[in-house]
């Protein structure tokens, strides 16, 4: 029997379900409701309401004796349905726990879960179709467990997706492909390591509405995740113990695991958007909370939302409950969860704040309001001060969907790295549509975008760069006849690069999507790792680590530092890095302005700026690097005027593998570079 607490007292935070070993303590925030109640859930899905009677500062609470772990829950919120004044609330239906630390089951697809039918409200209840929100157990044993807190400079990132790298993979047992405890597996493990990846950024795996209803009549579902029900419960659909709350075990388990192996879990958070879409949506959780406080609405139009994301609406971020909320969440995965860090969907729209002017004239005053952009948003100083969120990786997919300033790369504060889709395209157009591109922009790119970040204050490690991601075309769908010489060019030219380089999960043994360059709706082949491509393009996997080693065994490529341009020690006499013409002549100002489609890079080994803990002088060796983007073959001079005069090759992007026996080249020689590849000498 469960009965009001004689001897416990109800409190208001935490907000959600805190089991304490004798009960629950249940709260949840709605500014505007008339009348809430706790609903909870027998073995059989039926149904016991309490009402939460006590109420402050706008936060209905109740401690229920009784209550444990495992107990399904959710919340009926009454109040008014007036869509023209931005309330939405509607008793008959169901609603998940914004705070459920775990959720039970997917949204089932039908007329109830809508809130209004014909323009009126619904009055059909909908608890059969609702996924419940579960009371967990948090504890677990994490052995000591603690963030690994890899340097920016020593990061190699492998965007994956939890279900696709493992769902086919011929060493997972079957009952563990596709889920937490897949990618945890001795196999998974092996394989990122053998690679040489640092961390893995996992697509969402917040709870989701996988069945949207234009998919679901498309027999189609939100593969990628991008529709997010809960932010602070791991998706059940990705675990293979069950979903009454095993999920998050599973969760923190896999963590521990891959933190054990060396292998940081970055998370692809979606705090823009939810499941909920735009006011002819499903109302799941927050539209019937309280629709007015978690969503943007136009002003001139109260049942309407404002969308930067392209989905229908956008979260609230001006209200402090709502960014409350993105707080608690973020704090909980780090805290609780261990993940070491974000990569933020459409971060800017977590940045818009509201601007206000009036304007007069003569008698006449009219006041004016707009939303934009803005670096010193509320969002950003939260997490600036503190101590938690300010110390882990935070990465900026760094466009939203606005129509006026939807693309801020570049424009994110300290502490940020972001996706550089500027790295992106320049790389992509060099070797694959070399007329489009200037060396200028190339070098920039290679060079760790300084045009962008410098001046800010930022260092190398702001540009996350990348060739492919899941948003388009995989690598090898990518290039024109999946060319491995071509994919040798991007991966060398990525992971030589200054900044912090990211992978897309397959492209490093050709994963194909047939084509598709929007799999979001396609949990299927098309989506799922095919791990026979893996033994056909064995050589190019092994190509691949090659590189990643060469990163990590030579500091000259992940220095933490901008390149200066000049001696940094003067030891040398040379610069840190000289980009110089085909006949080894240093090039000038006129020079980077030009579509010229060859030069090479001089990095001194000598002139690394400080890399060691006391700030001591490193040395490395140097290197050269050719660079031809031309469909002709050019002959290239190795300058007489480098420090260096004894060269050896290693790379060779026409063959298969590094270079096993190679002729030393000396100071006035020349060598030719085949048409569109890439030469790298060690000296």
């Amino acid at each position: 029997m469960l009965i009001a607490s004689k001897t416990r007292h109800p409190k208001t935070h935490p907000l959600g379900a805190t089991w304490d070993g004798e009960g629950t303590n249940f709260a949840i925030f709605s500014e505007n409701a008339t009348g809430i109640e706790l609903c909870l859930f027998d073995d059989n899905d039926q149904e016991t309401r309490l009402p939460l009677i006590e109420r402050e500062n706008h936060i209905w609470y109740r401690y229920v004796v009784g209550v444990h772990p495992g107990q399904k829950y959710g919340f009926r919120v009454d109040g008014p349905y007036k869509p023209e004044e931005g309330h939405r609330f509607n008793a008959a239906k169901l609603l998940v726990d914004p705070y459920a630390k775990a959720i039970a089951g997917n949204v089932v697809q039908g007329s109830a879960i809508f809130g209004e039918q014909n323009g009126n409200i619904s009055d059909l209840d909908d608890c059969h179709l609702i996924p419940k929100s579960l009371v967990i157990d948090p504890s677990f044993n994490w052995e000591g467990d603690q963030l690994l807190q890899i340097p920016w400079n020593e990061t190699i990132i492998y965007e994956t997706h939890v279900k696709g790298f493992t769902k086919l993979h011929p060493d997972v047992p079957d009952n563990l492909r596709g889920t937490y405890a897949g990618l945890a597996h001795p196999a998974s493990i092996k394989y990122l390591q053998s690679l040489g990846i640092t961390a893995v950024e996992l697509l969402p795996v917040h709870h989701i509405f996988t069945h949207p209803k234009f998919l679901f009549e498309e027999g189609l579902c939100d593969y990628w995740g991008y529709r997010t029900l809960g932010y602070f419960a791991p998706y059940s659909g990705y675990s293979s113990s069950g979903h009454l709350g095993q999920q998050v075990t599973e969760f923190k388990q896999m963590v521990k695991t891959l933190h054990a192996a060396g292998i940081e879990v970055i998370l692809d958070v979606v705090y823009n958007h939810t499941a909920e879409v735009d006011q002819f949506g499903p109302t799941l959780c927050w539209r019937g909370i309280d629709n007015k406080v978690y969503y943007r609405l136009k002003e001139d139009n109260l049942s309407e939302y404002i969308d930067f994301t392209g989905c229908g609406h956008s979260l609230n971020v001006s209200h402090p409950q709502v960014l409350k909320m993105m707080m608690d969440s973020l704090r909980y995965w780090v805290s609780e969860m261990h993940v070491d860090g974000f990569r933020f969907d459409e971060a800017p729209t977590l940045a818009r704040e509201e601007f206000s002017f009036d304007v007069s004239v003569n008698t006449c005053s009219r006041k004016f309001s707009f939303i934009q952009y803005d670096i010193g948003a509320g969002f950003f100083d939260i997490i600036h001060q503190d101590p938690i969120l300010s110390q882990v990786k935070l990465i900026a997919e760094a466009w939203d969907s606005n129509a006026t300033d939807s693309y801020q790369v570049g424009n994110f504060p300290v502490f940020w790295s972001e996706w550089n889709g500027q790295y992106r395209d320049t790389m992509r157009n060099f070797w694959i549509n070399p007329d489009e591109i200037t060396l200028g922009k190339f070098v920039d790119g290679f060079a760790g975008s300084s045009y962008l970040y410098r001046s800010k204050g930022r260092l190398p490690n702001a540009s996350i760069n990348y060739i492919t991601c899941h948003d388009n075309w995989t690598l090898h769908d990518l290039i024109p006849d999946g060319n491995n010489k071509q994919k040798r060019n991007l991966f060398t030219t990525l992971l030589l690069s200054h900044g912090v380089p990211m992978l897309l999960g397959g492209d490093e043994f050709g994963r194909t999507q047939q084509g598709n360059d929007n799999a979001y709706n396609q949990d299927n082949e098309i989506s799922w790792f095919d791990w026979e491509l893996l033994e056909k393009n064995k050589e190019l996997f092994e190509f691949v680590g090659q590189l990643i080693q060469l990163r990590q065994d030579h500091p000259i490529f992940r220095q933490r530092n901008w390149f200066e341009g000049e001696p940094f020690w003067g030891e040398s006499e040379k610069q840190d890095v000289l980009w110089l013409k085909p006949d080894g002549k240093e090039m000038n100002t006129a020079d980077f302005k030009q579509p010229l489609l060859a030069m090479s890079i001089f990095l001194n080994g000598k002139e690394i700026a400080p890399l060691m803990p006391q700030g001591d002088h490193l040395h490395d060796n140097s290197f050269l690097i050719f660079v031809n983007a031309d469909k002709e073959s050019i002959q290239f001079t190795i300058s007489t005027d480098l420090p260096i005069k004894e060269w050896q090759g290693i790379i060779d992007t026409n063959q298969s593998h590094f270079i096993e026996s190679s002729p030393v080249y000396h100071s006035g020689d020349n060598l030719e570079v085949k048409e569109r590849s890439l030469m790298v000498l060690m000296g």
